[in-house]
């Protein structure tokens, strides 16, 4: 922990005369930058996978024509085409898990008062009037909503609403036009999956849940997850185009 403190706190001494008092919070958000440029390639494996498994729609089709009766045949079927096509169902889940433990450094990072024995000195910096340890319901507490730190916070769930309704209607499309996994399709008309149609209706409004992530965690993590979730939106309309 002590290692990654003084990485995030020499990026800030590098960016400090360009940001000054706001050279920690740039320090998060150019490494989460770096992050996302070391599992690019994952997700760029991963979109050619998903286009790959889309041109492998026909060939499903048929094969819930021979096994609409048989959902285990089907599933199987289908998982050794995916293999006979060395097509990873699985492809898509890599690049988020990869950066799964830099997001909990960076949140353990600024939930701690010590690192290695000695005060955090991380806690102290800000972004604008807004403290990089504090949550919003501490912005709340000390001056309201459009107090000094409110306002900061307002301006990120901004940007999270705009990412989060850019992503909305682009998963719109890709449901409309069946971009979604074969194996979770249904059988047939008549024979749908349980809960099927419930998460294809729901999917397109799980962008909105990073409001709800962005209010209840440190700023210094809001930051990390706002500038990741922003990356994946320009990532995946490049991408998958």
């Amino acid at each position: 922990m002590s290692v990654f403190a003084d990485l995030v706190d020499h990026l800030a001494d590098l960016l400090q005369p360009l940001f000054g008092a706001g050279a920690a919070a740039a320090a998060i958000v150019l490494f989460t930058a770096l992050v996302r440029l070391l599992v690019h390639p994952l997700s760029r494996a991963a979109a050619r996978g998903q286009k790959a498994r889309t041109a492998l729609q026909p060939k499903i089709a048929e094969l819930r024509k021979k096994h609409r009766r048989n959902p285990e045949k089907l599933r199987d079927a289908v998982l050794e085409l995916h293999a006979a096509e060395k097509v990873s169902p699985l492809s898509g889940i890599l690049p988020g898990l990869l950066q799964l433990p830099a997001f909990f450094l960076l949140y353990h990072l600024f939930s701690s008062t010590t690192i290695g024995g000695r005060a955090n000195e991380l806690l102290g910096h800000q972004l604008f009037a807004a403290p990089l340890g504090d949550r919003w319901a501490d912005a709340l507490s000390s001056g309201g909503p459009f107090g000094a730190a409110g306002l900061v916070y307002l301006g990120i769930f901004a940007v999270v609403a705009a990412v989060a309704t850019f992503n909305y209607r682009r998963t719109k499309r890709v449901a409309a036009a069946n971009l979604v996994l074969p194996v979770a399709e249904p059988a047939s008309e008549g024979e749908r999956v349980p809960g099927l149609g419930a998460v294809t209706k729901v999917m397109p409004f799980m962008s909105f849940l990073t409001l709800f992530t962005v209010a209840v965690m440190p700023l210094a993590a809001a930051l990390y997850v706002v500038t990741s979730t922003t990356w994946s939106a320009v990532e995946r309309a490049v991408l998958y185009r």
